[in-house]
């Protein structure tokens, strides 16, 4: 009977064997998420000035002021524009203020076709979002990106760091998992504590990346709680994590130009996002108004301290808000392997480490082995409809 016993034992665990490594050897291994492409190319241009106005920035070579110009368009050569000074603009730092410093009619076709056209290269522009080192972050706030993140609401966190320019690099830290997001940016002409001043405010919209340490991210975040924001701030913050196109654009509807905006992601020219702000699950504004229902509590872990969504608890014009991004990361999280082998390593460890700590450093270990992340040599390479492109060149430490 003890035999027998035994035996049935015997033959139960290797069933469980055999099953464990087949739901092993079977395990996928995405290389990212999928994402929806519109059949037609992507081609950049300039809005016309009935839709919107569009700026751009320079340092001036002489003197190392500022120049605010009026994009009139894109071309294989770089960016065409007029000195707002030629057009009787302040020589003013803040964009919005050069723009507002326009004599009354200086925008009308006669007197901009009679202006100089100046042409310079993208990467000698300014980033349009500005000088500014807090911003307000959104997570998931495509329906798709949502349903792939395993998230079933918006959300909203700091991201701290410059914004660096249009054609720039990221690094590829050891031990990191480099992602991409294409994201809209809004900022605006002065601080905005209610849906009111968000109406009143001069608004202006521009093409942004944000790219992510996923290895930060999986070790610090509360998946049961996304709201929390714990560990977003720390994973996608730093010095080059926020470029910024170069064009500043001043719509005249803006839910109307977002709504119709486009923006793509392509690595190594592969197409890897392409969505309509119209996919996005909040406005701009409703996004504004829900920012501004969180600016009392300090609850956003970063770098070891707890900070406010706004440390004035508006928002300023000095940050950009963000949008989210759409389907399409590299993010996949842990595959059936992933957590075998995490179990396993929990196991031979002796189950001193929490099983979820486990599966979470074997999935980190097996991406960073993959390559399935962003690599030093890789390009990404962010374009949109109306708002210009971005170019990131990866490095290396």
């Amino acid at each position: 009977m003890v035999r027998q016993a035994v035996r049935i034992a015997g033959i139960v665990l290797l069933m469980f064997v055999i099953a464990v490594a087949l739901a092993w050897v079977t395990s996928p291994d995405p290389r990212g998420n999928p994402a929806s492409f519109e059949a037609e190319p992507l081609e950049p241009a300039v809005a016309s000035l009935d839709t919107a106005i569009t700026l751009a920035q320079r340092q001036r070579r002489s003197d190392g002021t500022v120049a605010t110009y009026l994009v009139i368009g894109l071309g294989p050569d770089g960016v065409q524009m007029i000195d707002l000074a030629e057009l009787g603009a302040e020589a003013l730092d803040d964009p919005f203020a050069a723009l507002a410093s326009l004599p009354e009619g200086a925008l009308r076709p006669a007197l901009l076709a009679e202006a100089p056209i100046l042409t310079f290269a993208l990467a000698d522009m300014l980033p349009a979002a500005g000088p500014g080192t807090r911003h307000i972050a959104t997570g998931t706030n495509f329906a798709a990106h949502a349903e792939e993140a395993g998230s079933t609401g918006v959300f909203q966190f700091p991201k701290f760091g410059p914004s660096s320019p249009a054609v720039t690099t990221v690094r590829a830290k050891p031990g990191a998992l480099l992602d991409y997001e294409v994201e809209l940016c809004l900022r605006f002409d002065r601080p905005v504590a209610s849906a009111e001043d968000f109406d009143a405010a001069v608004k202006g919209l521009f093409l942004c990346g944000d790219f992510t340490d996923r290895a930060t991210l999986a070790r610090m975040a509360d998946p049961d709680n996304l709201d929390s924001g714990r560990g977003f701030s720390d994973a996608k913050s730093g010095e080059d994590f926020f470029p910024s196109g170069a064009l500043l654009v001043i719509p005249r509807d803006l839910a109307a130009f977002v709504a119709q905006e486009r923006m793509t992601t392509a690595v190594n020219g592969q197409p890897r996002q392409d969505a309509r702000g119209r996919e996005m699950t909040l406005d701009f504004r409703a996004l504004a108004e829900k920012a501004l229902t969180d600016r009392d509590r300090a609850r956003f872990l970063y770098q070891g301290s707890v900070h406010r969504l706004s440390p004035t608890g508006r928002i300023t014009p000095g940050m950009a808000l963000m949008s989210g991004t759409a389907e399409g990361v590299i993010f996949t999280g842990p595959t059936r392997a992933d957590m075998i082998e995490g179990l396993l390593d929990w196991a031979l460890g002796g189950g001193r480490a929490a099983v979820r700590d486990a599966v979470v450093e074997r999935f980190i270990a097996n991406e960073l082995a993959s390559g399935h992340f962003l690599q030093p040599g890789d390009r990404v390479e962010f374009a949109s409809s109306r708002l210009g492109t971005i170019r990131v060149d990866v490095i290396g430490d």
